[in-house]
């Protein structure tokens, strides 16, 4: 693994990895945390559970769920129509594609180079029981509403790996992949206001800033708007509806 790809083998996984697979063309990928013996807990989108953006975004998160299959996994009892917390086999996790593993504790450098939200975070990652116990007590209760800005696979892997949550309902949630969404609409303004060449280079220079400097900032492990919370608290206080 490195800047350029975090795609790893089988053989090299570990309970409690946040590992991700791409899905629709490299738009978006989906997350999981892997807790051993080809088995991964995600969260998935179903309906009726989702909250729309009613935009174009709506189709591309469709690529939460996993690719259809007919019938039953012989493996795993994994059910296509499934939705919230889920657990399932590494194969149908993966859905027909790569493996990659989400990296923690990576420096401010190492973040900045790497082009994609949603595959690594300045944030440190718990111990892996830790994670795991986390995966588990969410599986049997739940991570609340699916919403892709705020609530999405990529969000549950993280809480599961650094225990922390947004407390602010008015921002964003943790996942990389939205932020570095919103980073590129908000940026590309810079890249629309001149059509001189040399003016135009100057715009992409400085809308390559505002979409890094963006990512940055929202990086879970640098907000000031995320607590760490136990997820004994966290599944009351859902179940609450007071986060």
């Amino acid at each position: 693994m490195g800047v350029l790809s975090n795609r790893i083998s089988r053989d090299s996984l570990r309970p409690g990895d946040h590992i991700y697979s791409w899905r629709k063309a490299y738009i978006y990928a989906h997350h999981g945390i892997y807790v051993g013996e080809d088995m991964v807990i995600h969260f998935t989108r179903g309906q009726g559970q989702e909250v729309g953006t009613g935009t174009v975004v709506d189709i591309l998160i469709q690529s939460s769920s996993l690719n259809p299959r007919n019938g039953l996994c012989t493996n795993c009892t994994y059910e296509d129509n499934s939705h919230g917390v889920v657990s399932s086999c590494l194969d149908c996790f993966l859905a027909g594609g790569s493996l990659y593993r989400f990296e923690y504790s990576v420096t401010p450098a190492f973040f900045l180079a790497k082009a994609r939200g949603g595959t690594c975070t300045c944030a440190d990652s718990d111990h892996f029981d830790i994670v795991i116990h986390r995966a588990t007590h969410l599986l049997n209760s739940g991570f609340g509403c699916y919403d892709i800005f705020k609530n999405n696979c990529e969000d549950f892997a993280i809480y599961c790996k650094t225990g922390l949550i947004t407390v602010d309902d008015r921002s964003i949630g943790q996942s990389g992949q939205a932020v570095s969404f919103l980073a590129a609409a908000f940026s590309s303004p810079w890249r629309l206001a001149t059509r001189n060449a040399f003016t135009v280079t100057a715009a992409a220079i400085g809308s390559i800033g505002v979409y890094c400097a963006s990512r940055y900032a929202a990086d879970v492990g640098r907000r000031r708007d995320v607590m760490k919370i136990s997820v004994e608290d966290l599944t009351a206080k859902l179940s609450a509806s007071s986060i």
